[in-house]
């Protein structure tokens, strides 16, 4: 029996397509004025159930009632007739009319058959200021950044007045103000009775925003649970693992040293820094942001310059600041920043792997098309990447494949050293481990692993041993044995006073 204050209501809902079951018998309901969280790995069915809310699949099977009634959502005209918005990742707002007219498209209102853009225009800026969003209802919405275009979707969303408003990720591309400022939007339209459907893999947001969660896992709803569980509990529930199981770290023994760094010195960056990491071996690098981890690792790769020091890889020393002399030299680097710098989104799986062995799979000048194709498909395949083909663009993929792609690439050119810097950051839980288990093939044969990562419990968890800067120099290095969150911390803020801001830059938590 549904409660008065029932929005809506999922019952043992279905939806297959060829080859897979994405929704098995789900059961969701969501309350008026409250922020339901929905939680799972990529590919547990979210994205599914909220085109079934509005109107973009039709389900197998069970039903869905809004209010009292049940219903059937044919498309996306029948969804805004019941109250339900969808905001997106990818915006439906039109790039070259104004914020007023994406707002009302095809709504305008109108005066004597025309439209009348004054009413639209104080009627649009009414809805901006009811987001707290400062834009003028005349701007183009092309000039507009991501969290304003984000806010101009709700704005719309609410001159439909939605009662039922499904927010798809909405804070994986802000920055933490912009995620507080529409935090604070999201808790508005709560109090005003609006019930909010909140995807998220951050596990640290449902504690701030939501009141209720509902886990989905393998396209069933595993667990309907209140916010305050705790993040641990949360994972086990999404993975179907405990936490000891998602940092499946095999330790080979290691074996002889393929890369030493000897001194390396930038002046202001990082001074004296030895390392080194020997085959089979995850070596860790932690510290807090700001500490020069990732400034060291471009240097060993050769992307920035150094002033002293010296770099070899398999006994060879390394000429400064050359990319290229590293990549031959078997040295890969996985950028933090895996969307600018280590992938070209617009270009497909096929062209990312093959990025860095064009140059030696050519034949006298001619690049060995057949031969990069079949690569592509072996490596895309032993590493589990999700996608329709390898003609895929890039960009389409989730995060946790784009970096399977990233990785793969580096698999292609056989790199014997893989520097990964931050490599599960936006990853979800399942993709996570993926990953790991790639990390422990790669030294299983006998590849060595740089790791640096902000999440300690992944160091932990991963590293065979773990080095620890503190403003740009190495303050200690632990073996996995001795290694605890504490002993690293306290390296970490080894080398003097911090400034406020860089406290919070190791996170000693599974959110991430």
């Amino acid at each position: 029996m549904s409660s008065p204050d029932e929005l809506l209501r999922i019952e043992g809902v279905r939806k297959a397509f060829p080859g897979v079951v994405a929704l098995d018998d789900i059961d969701f309901d969501l309350r008026r004025g409250e922020v339901h969280a929905l939680l799972g790995e990529n590919g547990a069915g979210k994205s599914t159930l909220i085109k079934v809310l509005s109107g973009a699949h039709r389900p197998d099977r069970g039903r869905i009632l809004v209010g009292d009634s049940a219903t059937v959502i044919r498309d996306a005209q029948d969804a805004a007739r019941l109250g339900i918005a969808t905001i997106y990742q990818e915006f439906n707002l039109v790039p070259d009319v104004t914020v007023a007219e994406n707002i009302f498209l095809g709504r305008q209102p109108r005066r004597f058959g025309f439209i009348d853009y004054r009413r639209m225009e104080s009627e649009a800026a009414a809805l901006l200021e009811r987001v707290g969003v400062d834009v003028s209802p005349r701007a183009k919405v092309r000039g507009l950044g991501i969290a304003r275009l984000q806010m101009v979707e709700i704005a719309k969303a609410l001159s439909l007045n939605a009662e039922v408003l499904i927010m798809d990720e909405p804070t994986a591309v802000l920055t933490t103000e912009e995620v507080e400022r529409l935090f604070a939007i999201a808790r508005r339209l709560r109090e005003e009775g609006v019930g909010i459907v909140f995807i998220t893999h951050h596990l640290e947001e449902i504690a701030a925003l939501a009141d209720r969660v509902t886990v989905l896992r393998d396209g069933r709803s595993v667990a309907h649970v209140d916010a305050d569980t705790p993040e641990d509990e949360l994972v086990r529930l999404m993975v179907g693992r405990s936490i000891d199981e998602q940092y499946p770290r095999e330790r080979p023994d290691a074996g002889e040293p393929l890369l030493r760094v000897r001194g390396l010195t930038r002046a202001g960056h990082f001074e004296d820094v030895d390392l080194e990491v020997r085959a089979g071996e995850v070596v860790g690098l932690a510290g807090l942001v700001g500490a020069g981890r990732t400034e060291v690792a471009r240097a060993v790769f050769g992307a920035d310059p150094y002033d002293s020091g010296t770099v070899e890889v398999l006994d060879r020393p390394l000429p400064g600041g050359d990319v290229n002399a590293a990549m031959t030299a078997g040295l890969g680097l996985v950028p933090e920043d895996r969307k600018g710098q280590g992938l070209v989104l617009d270009a497909s799986v096929e062209e990312n792997l093959g990025l860095v062995t064009l140059g030696p799979t050519s034949k006298g000048g001619f690049v060995d098309l057949a031969g990069q194709r079949a690569s592509a498909e072996r490596i895309a395949g032993d590493l589990g990447v999700r996608m329709s083909s390898i003609s895929q663009h890039v960009r389409t993929l989730s995060g946790g494949n784009q970096q399977k792609v990233v990785i793969g690439k580096w698999l292609l050119a056989d790199s014997r050293v893989l520097i990964l810097d931050e490599p599960t950051r936006g990853v979800d839980a399942g993709a996570k481990v993926e990953i790991y288990r790639l990390v422990n093939e790669l030294t299983a044969s006998g590849h060595a692993v740089l790791m640096i990562s902000s999440d300690l419990p992944e160091v932990l968890g991963m590293s065979d041993r773990i080095l620890v800067m503190a403003q740009g120099r190495i303050t200690g290095e632990l073996s996995a044995e001795d290694a605890t969150q504490d002993a690293v911390m306290s390296l970490a803020v080894a080398a003097g006073p911090r400034s406020s801001t860089e406290e919070n830059g190791v996170e000693g938590h599974h959110g991430h």
